[in-house]
């Protein structure tokens, strides 16, 4: 590398390690590699979407620089996780190759090995010299050493067999990584461990939000009576605008179940109470079609509880005064927004 390469890089990685410090952004390879590129001001867009983020987050969301890697970083050097994929089936691929060449090479050593032994015992024999007595032990542990190749080499095969049977279920694990490592496969908004992480980190950090969760009214009646089918175009409906609602930093959650949440950065409790009745009208007045039935149905109502993080907050404790609240508005009616 170049002296003045070496400089530049150098100056860079120390504008990056103190916004990560910061920004509250953990210190893994990954993380380097986009704020690094971000001080590196060489892709624009990238720039762009994580200036805006910052306007709303004093930290970081974890699952942003998650998708902001994948999406700026992995996709140019080819290490996103499909790529890895390939990446790894070319491996496993050409260490197959590598290990049945092996086995065949060690295959040919030992048939080699038999007919040199069987030559050289012919020849010893007409010459007579040494004396067979001599030559027997040599034999035999040349022979003994014939046999552990042989041996090795079926080890080598049951292997191979294991190997590609361990390949196979990985495969079948990077598939199903790649769909839940991030997102609620319905509904297709960010899911639990996503939710867990991200307000984990927010509220460690103190970052100023507010936390929403709501949960569809008498969700149990509409399984019960128009089917799971219709249940989940209920929950898919209600992600979309959900969706919609995710704006200046805003982010949705599937909660659980029929239970939402929406991480509020940077707004005061009576903010979100606001949003959150906004949202309360618009579920109230969708209408979603029963294709089995023909029918229009309505009357899909959900119940909201809101809570803004307080110093003495962290995750679980945020998580059950916004719960709390949640129920509230169970208890006194569903369809409305608590606290008043």
């Amino acid at each position: 590398m170049k002296d003045h390469d070496f400089k530049k890089s150098t100056a860079n990685l120390k504008k990056a390690v103190p916004l990560m410090v910061k920004h509250h952004v953990p210190t893994t390879p990954e993380n380097y590699a986009l704020w690094y590129t971000y001080v590196s001001e060489i892709v624009p867009e990238l720039n762009k979407e994580i200036d805006l983020l910052l306007k709303n987050y004093e930290a970081m969301p974890v699952v942003s620089g998650e998708v902001l890697y994948r999406n700026h970083i992995a996709g140019k050097a080819e290490v996103d996780l499909g790529n890895l994929k390939q990446n790894m089936e070319a491996m496993a691929v050409e260490l197959s190759n590598s290990m049945t060449d092996a086995i065949s090479d060690t295959s040919h050593f030992a048939e080699v090995l038999t007919t040199s032994f069987d030559s050289i015992s012919t020849k010893l024999e007409q010459e007579k010299t040494p004396t067979l007595d001599e030559v027997m032990p040599m034999i035999r542990e040349l022979v003994d050493e014939a046999r552990d190749i042989r041996d090795s080499t079926d080890f080598l095969h049951d292997q191979l067999k294991s190997a590609g049977d361990e390949i196979t279920k990985l495969k079948k694990q990077l598939a199903r990584v790649q769909c839940d490592a991030m997102f609620d496969s319905m509904t297709k908004l960010y899911n639990r461990g996503t939710f867990d992480k991200d307000l984990s980190l927010f509220c460690d950090a103190q970052q100023p939000l507010s936390l929403i969760l709501l949960d569809i009214d008498h969700f149990k009646s509409f399984n019960d009576d128009l089917g799971h089918v219709f249940g989940d175009t209920i929950l898919k409906g209600i992600a979309a605008r959900l969706l919609q609602s995710c704006q200046g930093g805003i982010t949705a959650y599937r909660f659980g179940g029929e239970e939402f949440a929406l991480i509020v950065p940077n707004k005061p409790l009576r903010v979100a109470r606001q949003m959150a009745e906004s949202l309360r009208l618009a579920i109230e007045k969708m209408t979603i079609k029963d294709r089995r039935r023909g029918k229009t149905v309505g009357n899909i109502t959900a119940s909201f509880g809101v809570a803004e993080l307080a110093p003495e907050d962290d995750s679980i404790r945020l998580s059950e005064r916004a719960d709390k609240q949640l129920y509230s508005a169970k208890r006194a009616g569903r369809n409305r927004v608590m606290p008043y």
